[in-house]
């Protein structure tokens, strides 16, 4: 979940449809993996069988790199997000309220 909420902190026009989209395709992909490896076939969990080389322990890391890609992909072809939640983001990334730092 990693990559909705980064994207969601620095690029003010992601989407909840990218953003959900990219957690579903990446964990289901991470889990697929893991699932066949542990579980499945753990008799073909070696280097030679294993997507370039990429052991189910650290398969998360493609998983995310998928979740980033998915997640811009269909925030590309879905509805942009309203100009209203995007003011919303961009006034949460800035404090307020608080009064002028003073020296201790």
């Amino acid at each position: 979940f990693f990559p909705a909420i980064i994207l969601g902190i620095f690029y003010k026009k992601m989407n909840k449809e990218g953003a959900i989209s990219g957690m579903i395709v990446g964990v289901i992909f991470t889990a697929a993996y893991i699932i066949y490896f542990k579980f499945i076939n753990p008799t073909a969990s070696t280097p030679d069988n294993w997507w370039f080389g990429i052991s189910p322990e650290g398969i998360g890391t493609l998983g995310m790199c998928l979740n980033f890609v998915v997640a811009m992909v269909v925030n590309k072809f879905t509805a942009q997000v309203p100009d209203d939640v995007q003011e919303m983001v961009e006034s949460i990334r800035y404090p307020k309220g608080a009064g002028e730092a003073h020296n201790h």
